[in-house]
């Protein structure tokens, strides 16, 4: 007994470690920060309180990846507690916004993102305490993160409200929608969990991490320049907006020799998906343990990669094939560029934290049971909310142009995220869907979600072309 006790000191102070760590991080980081405005003397603005808030959530990923690394459950504690900072922190950002707009922060997507991740912290500390799934965070909060990165990258000032938006029903229509969301993207983290909890191998979830990756490099370098440059959208930055050559068509510039890096990262992340494929057509455990190393290799690589996306990226001046002279781009002229590279290394990392740590997980997460009853609650919450906020769109849409329905691009996937969680929804009442299917449905449902929200707005622009 004695000789267990001294065995598990080492452990408790290790497990202390990285709290500490953290701790000192987020300590100095806060402290430069204000540092740098204490001159201004107007430390609690906006700005300020969301690179708290950014702080606060990366301390809380950190300390969930820490955990998925030692086993430590120390640590889960602590990042709920950097969970509960963050949260505080953005609460001051959405006050701040709201008083200094005269409305609630659902005019643009700079605003609703706001509301977004707020929304999306609350509700994982109610998953956390109410339904016990302490990890949750492990995938809510590099969403959280990536949310309030793409807010640094677009316009933050505060405009008129344009005709279409003066009206109370914009407060109900996006309230609505933030809420409905936010409970998807639980949903989501929650199917997850239950993939876990149901058994499914780790194997699958290599294949599964493989392909993402591969899909969003492959979908990056569809702008790859046959010399080896990468084609990114020219920018503004006097206007904050980016540069067209004609109605509808953006003048695009070339950042020289970034193609080929993102080339080879590609290579790195589909190299685990052919040693995956190798072990099932041959059962050779050999395969399967380099598909693993080819994870972490392409970790580092994938990092490498968005360091220097960032660093040419960022108001950088360069050629243009469409027009003569260069031209300015910035990283807010390619968030899903930037969105991608930072979601594909945050996805390697839960895979590495699924193999290191997997039993540890087991142990601290409901039965796939219950996880599946808890999707299902939440599913039963976000689908009459999407109804509520199709419905109070379109009256609202009534009043303003004089039609319920446009088939504008943000209303038809509006539609489209409503059929796939009632198709859920009627697959479960009526055929007794349980388990892995009515999960992928789950996930299939944010995917769609996370595209009407973000997609349509920069890909298939309408009348929410300022939402």
């Amino acid at each position: 007994m004695a000789r267990e006790q001294v065995e598990q000191q080492p452990a408790a102070a290790t497990g202390m470690t990285l709290v500490v760590m953290v701790g000192l991080g987020v300590a100095f980081l806060l402290f430069m920060a204000f540092l740098n405005v204490v001159k201004s003397g107007n430390l609690l603005n906006e700005s300020n309180l969301l690179y708290a808030t950014l702080i606060f959530y990366s301390g809380a990923a950190t300390l969930y990846l820490g955990f998925g690394i030692t086993g430590t459950p120390n640590y889960v504690r602590f990042a709920s507690l950097a969970t509960w900072a963050g949260l505080l922190a953005n609460t001051g950002a959405v006050a701040h916004r709201w008083y200094e707009a005269g409305h609630p922060p659902f005019a643009s997507i700079y605003e609703m993102l706001l509301s977004f991740v707020w929304t999306l912290a609350v509700l994982t500390l109610i998953a956390e305490k109410r339904f016990k799934v302490k990890v949750i965070g492990t995938v809510t909060m590099p969403v959280a993160i990536v949310g309030v990165v793409l807010m640094q990258l677009l316009r933050t000032d505060v405009r008129p409200l344009v005709p279409a938006l003066q009206s109370t029903w914009l407060h109900v229509h996006v309230t609505l929608a933030m809420l409905a969301y936010a409970a998807c993207a639980l949903s989501f983290a929650l199917a997850m969990m239950f993939l876990i909890q149901d058994k499914m191998k780790t194997e699958t979830f290599l294949a599964a991490t493989s392909v993402f990756t591969v899909a969003t490099y492959a979908a990056t370098l569809t702008r790859f320049e046959k010399w080896g440059g990468l084609s990114v959208v020219a920018w503004n930055p006097e206007e904050k907006s980016e540069i067209f050559i004609a109605k509808g068509v953006r003048l695009f510039v070339v950042i020289p020799d970034l193609g080929w890096l993102l080339l080879l990262v590609l290579a790195a992340v589909a190299a685990p998906l052919v040693f995956y494929i190798l072990w099932r057509k041959t059962n050779n455990e050999a395969h399967l343990d380099m598909a693993n190393r080819a994870v972490f290799l392409s970790i580092l690589l994938q990092t490498l990669a968005l360091v220097f996306f960032i660093a040419r990226a960022r108001d950088g001046h360069y050629f243009s094939l469409d027009a003569d002279g260069q031209f300015p781009t910035s990283l807010a002229a390619s968030p899903f560029i930037l969105s991608g590279l930072v979601g594909g290394i945050f996805v390697s990392l839960l895979y590495l934290l699924l193999l290191w740590r997997r039993t540890d997980l087991e142990r601290m997460l409901p039965s796939a049971d219950e996880l599946d009853r808890i999707i299902y609650k939440t599913i039963a919450i976000a689908f009459p909310l999407l109804t509520l906020m199709i419905a109070a769109g379109a009256y609202w849409a009534n009043r303003t142009w004089g039609s319920y329905w446009s088939w504008d691009p943000k209303e038809t996937w509006a539609a489209i995220t409503w059929l796939v969680y009632a198709g859920y929804l009627h697959m479960r009442i009526t055929r007794g869907w349980r388990g892995r299917r009515a999960a992928y449905f789950a996930i299939l449902g944010f995917a769609v979600v996370m595209f009407t929200f973000f997609g349509v707005t920069y890909l298939l622009p309408g009348l929410h072309a300022y939402a």
